[in-house]
């Protein structure tokens, strides 16, 4: 297992090994004992699982907010996305701002997204399945949203399809960073 940086601080690309033959692949998804090896210290409590019927399906900027903050290892096990973390806490070097890493049934790549993030993603193919392990149950109350296209984060989501995003009514009514109740505050 490969851990990559990226320029979001916590924000790690996880690069599996796979392992192929003329039969198919095999490839170990998740090890609690590799992660700790890598530093990652984190107890999985939830796996979800997404599917996304068409091209252009954007689903986000969504987290849950403290005290039930999750910590997200995301993957794509059928079709491809382009999976968005964003920086939502207030202090944070990078506040506000975001990377989108491909996400595919043929990369493997899987994206560790901390506490304190926004999580969205976006599908460059038809008949998408996403798959996500959380660190914590997921609670209504606090289920947030920032909406997608909030011109202080800038996300141009038309770099990656050419096409208007399919949303959600919810992602559609969410509010502005700047009016959200996002309660994330980075501590270093």
């Amino acid at each position: 297992m490969q851990i990559v940086k990226t320029e979001l601080e916590g924000v790690l690309i996880i690069e599996p090994k796979v392992f192929g033959d003329n039969r198919g692949w095999f490839t170990e998804t998740y090890s609690k004992k590799a992660l700790a090896e890598a530093g990652i210290e984190v107890e999985f409590v939830q796996d979800n699982h997404s599917y996304s019927a068409q091209k252009g399906t954007l689903r986000g900027l969504h987290f849950q907010m403290n005290p039930m903050a999750q910590t997200k290892l995301v993957r794509c096990t059928r079709g491809r996305i382009i999976d968005v973390a964003v920086d939502f806490r207030k202090g944070s070097p990078n506040y506000k701002k975001y990377i989108g890493v491909e996400l595919s049934e043929e990369n493997h790549r899987q994206l560790l997204l901390p506490k304190g993030f926004g999580h969205a993603f976006l599908t460059l193919t038809p008949d998408v399945e996403v798959q996500y392990k959380v660190d914590a149950y997921y609670a209504p109350d606090c289920d947030r949203s920032v909406k997608f296209d909030d011109p202080d984060i800038g996300i141009n989501w038309r770099q990656w399809v050419d096409c208007d995003p399919i949303i959600s009514e919810k992602d559609r009514k969410a509010p502005l960073l700047k009016d959200s109740d996002c309660n994330f505050v980075y501590n270093k």
